[in-house]
């Protein structure tokens, strides 16, 4: 079975947690377990993803979306959409600096992950997290 939530969100740093807490509780209403290592991978990936959506949109947008779909086989689908042009991009950072690290964090919990262009509507940033095997 398909579950798909999709949300949106004011571009406000409150909703970081807010969208962890709303993709976390629609998981564990779809079965997932609360304790395992794949809904704890994205969280992460929906954390980073939401801050990144706040900290680098467009100014003049005022929302930014976030969408979960659970796989039938357990992985889950995110999906972060804002209005901005610009794909984000690895890039390396030194020990000391605090910020940066975030899509490293995307790329090393998820199987695969990338940006889709939405035209002149922005962009969607997206991850995919496969189910531990059994």
């Amino acid at each position: 079975m398909l579950r798909r939530n999709a949300f949106r969100l004011p571009r406000h740093p409150a909703s970081v947690g807010l969208a962890r807490r709303r993709v976390r509780d629609h998981l564990r209403d779809w079965g997932h377990s609360p304790d395992g290592p794949a809904l704890a991978d994205v969280l992460l990936i929906v954390s980073e993803l939401a801050t990144n959506a706040v900290r680098h949109g467009p100014l003049d947008e005022g929302e930014f979306e976030v969408a979960v779909t659970a796989l039938a086989d357990g992985s889950c689908f995110v999906e972060v959409s804002d209005g901005g042009l610009a794909a984000p991009r690895l890039r390396p950072v030194s020990v000391g600096e605090e910020t940066g690290r975030g899509l490293h964090l995307v790329e090393g919990a998820a199987v695969a992950w990338g940006v889709w262009s939405r035209g002149r509507y922005g962009k969607t940033v997206w991850a995919l997290v496969t189910a531990p095997a059994p």
